[in-house]
């Protein structure tokens, strides 16, 4: 294995490689093996130690099961030896939990977490934190950073989020400058331009680690339903028309007939990827009868079964009792709409090696370490949001990197079912590349940011745009582009800066009361900030001051419906909570600004009301046919959003103990993310 080792050293913003020590460390660590907790260090992963070891940041890219987890648990160990602090950041709450786990086992030292849920020993030697928690700590409360030397980034692709990515560009800008960090991500192209940005940015030296190595070799095949399946590598087009007769061919005359191929090989366990939570739970039942279990396995699952049930104190029902008998038969299904406590419960059936095929969404693929000996993509196109196309070359390569399982399988096998001609084979063969689309900045500040910003900064607040990534990327480009890009995002900054100064959140000396309040809330800053100086908080009582928060962050997905709200349970304050949101979005009309604040949906507004009433989450179904996960999701995210209201606010006992009220009214049973995550 030999992985690209470059050393980005700051040198006012110039790039070059130092390729006469990668040649010595290269050389070194052949004849001098580096061992770490029990491993053989491979070359990419003794290369990140030698970087953390000199102090430098590392920026590794490494194929999914590579390794990248055991560099980031070795520059934790190295930091927390020295006497200091480490953050270990992650995009998905289900990622952080899941590493606070892991940490509490490997570590002999005491592990915090902080994800808007929880908060357990904030001031542990290592805090695992979401990165917007870890960004608001950069603005909040900068001083408890000082004693922290390392901040992993897990999955720091995700920088091209275009709704979260600007998080993790805004924490590389302003974190404090001792700080170092570890950046892990199995898909980045632009690596070298990535590095450099955090070189330049940061005045330091950067450690960029590029592997293309797996572990666990990866075979893609493409299957066409009525032919069976062909190697991706010799597909030259589309089979024809006229269905061959007899033999294999026509043995696998459908999709389902490819996990019967798959079940006779020996290629189980299987992560079969869709693209709906209908299809993978429609897909899981028509499997139910594929008896993927020996008596002695339908005896250990329904052990295991039981046990996780009871730990959870799962209450059983129609849910449960469907997960349960797709269990005894080996197969599963797993999506966001599912309880939290159902999701890991299938987690926790999978990682026993008792669940040989399970249906999953994409999310299934993002940081949590359960690989499978095959992957099925159902089909290699999906709903983007407005219509379907082919997945991304990074979609595709962080699902099927989930195929192969180190010291088990020699080779991961991945199939990928194309159905009709929709799909060109110019697009499938791109899919099987290693291009993956670079990473692009998506640095939009927010208003919260912009107002934190204006605090520290004053005039100096467009500094920020000229750090950022866009900046970086299109300071590349020709100047009139280049002129053009930087005037339209200092534009959009000026816009936001009106609004802020029309609504009255800052002024010329600094941040006016409300300003301060809304630089301490992260995501409806503004929507929060114009409700609590309204002075509607304190007239609600706590269930309709849940209906109203819940209905401000509530998003509903299509085909969800809803009974309609008693007009009694607001009354007459419907229109006054209307009326303080649409002084925002008229603000962002009339300033030109892309709406980013939208009117409060009160379609969730019995579901609410009912559950902060004592209902039961299946006493729900009267009012909506939405998924008890994304329930689960709004309650857990309006119980957020009221903390950082009680925290942020002026001082106010009355209020501030009748926020609490609201807290204790929705954070019961299921909802309870702390009883989920201290569950054994």
């Amino acid at each position: 294995m030999q992985p690209i080792g470059t050393s980005i050293p700051n040198s006012k913003g110039e790039t070059f490689l130092n390729k006469k020590r990668n040649k010595e460390d290269s050389e070194q660590n052949t004849t001098s093996p580096l061992i770490y907790r029990g491993f053989t260090l491979n070359s990419f992963q003794a290369a990140a130690a030698a970087g953390i070891d000199a102090g430098r940041s590392v920026l590794l890219s490494a194929p999914t099961g590579a390794g990248k987890t055991l560099v980031a648990e070795y520059a934790v160990e190295k930091v927390l030896k020295g006497g200091n602090r480490a953050i270990y950041t992650a995009p998905i709450k289900a990622l952080s939990n899941q590493k606070y786990r892991d940490f509490k086992v490997i570590l002999d030292k005491d592990v915090g977490i902080m994800t808007g849920d929880i908060t357990l020993d904030p001031d542990a030697p290592l805090l695992i934190m979401t990165t917007e928690i870890f960004r608001n700590t950069i603005f909040e409360r900068p001083k408890s950073l000082d004693d922290v030397a390392c901040v992993v980034f897990d999955e720091v692709h995700y920088m091209d989020d275009p709704e979260r990515g600007t998080v993790w560009e805004e924490s590389i800008i302003f974190a404090p400058p001792h700080i170092r960090f570890i950046c892990l991500s199995a898909t980045i192209s632009n690596i070298k331009q990535f590095g450099s940005w955090i070189s330049k940015t940061r005045e330091e030296e950067i450690e960029v680690i590029r592997s293309c190595d797996r572990p666990v070799p990866l075979k893609h095949y493409l299957y066409f339903p009525g032919y069976g399946p062909t190697r991706a590598d010799r597909i030259t087009g589309f089979p024809s028309n006229r269905k061959k007769r007899g033999g294999k061919q026509k043995e696998m005359g459908n999709s389902d007939d490819l996990i019967q191929f798959l079940k006779r090989n020996r290629k189980l366990p299987v992560l079969c990827f869709c693209f709906s939570r209908k299809e993978c739970e429609r897909r899981a039942r028509d499997n139910r009868r594929m008896r993927l279990l020996s008596g002695e396995e339908r005896d250990r699952m329904e052990k295991i079964f039981d046990k996780i049930s009871s730990d959870y104190t799962l209450t059983p029902d129609a849910a449960l009792d469907g997960l349960r008998a797709l269990a005894m038969e080996g197969v599963g299904f797993h999506h966001a709409g599912l309880l939290p406590q159902h999701k890991e419960l299938v987690e926790r059936l999978f990682t026993s090696g008792l669940i040989k095929l399970l249906f999953t969404t994409e999310t299934f693929a993002l940081g949590i370490n359960m690989p499978a000996r095959t992957v099925i993509f159902t089909s290699v196109r999906k709903f983007d949001g407005v219509g379907f196309d082919t997945m991304t070359t990074r979609e595709y390569q962080q699902m099927s990197g989930r195929a192969g399982r180190q010291g088990i399988d020699k080779e991961g096998l991945i199939y990928s079912i194309i159905e009709g001609r929709r799909t060109a084979i110019k697009d499938i063969k791109k899919l099987l590349s290693n291009d993956v689309e670079p990473v692009q900045s998506r640095f939009n500040l927010s208003y919260s940011s912009l107002i934190n910003l204006h605090r520290n900064l004053g005039d100096r607040i467009y500094s920020a745009w000229e750090s950022s990534f866009n900046n970086f990327q299109w300071s590349r480009m020709s100047r009139k582009k280049r002129e053009k890009n930087r005037n339209k995002q200092v534009s959009v900054i000026r816009k936001k800066m009106g609004i802020l100064n029309e609504l009255g959140y800052i002024e010329d000396t600094g941040l006016s009361p409300k300003g301060k309040v809304a630089a301490l809330i992260n995501g409806y800053e503004l929507q929060a900030a114009e409700l609590l100086f309204s002075g509607l908080l304190e007239w609600f009582n706590e269930v309709q001051i849940n209906v109203v928060l819940g209905a401000i962050l509530f998003e509903e997905r299509r085909g969800d419906l809803f009974s309609r709200m008693n007009k009694k349970l607001l009354g007459e304050h419907r229109f006054d909570v209307d009326r303080c949101i649409e002084n925002v979005i008229a603000a962002e009309r009339k300033h030109g600004v892309r709406r980013t604040v939208s009117k409060p949906n009160f379609k969730i507004a019995e579901v609410i009301s009912d559950w902060c009433a004592g209902a039961e989450m299946r006493d729900l179904e009267k009012h909506t046919n939405a998924s008890p996960g994304d329930l689960v999701r709004t309650f857990r995210l309006t119980i957020q959003l009221i903390r950082q209201i009680r925290k942020a606010m002026p001082r106010n006992p009355a209020l501030s103990e009748k926020l609490g009220r609201c807290i204790e009214l929705i954070n019961r049973e299921e909802v309870d993310a702390l009883r989920q995550l201290k569950t054994p």
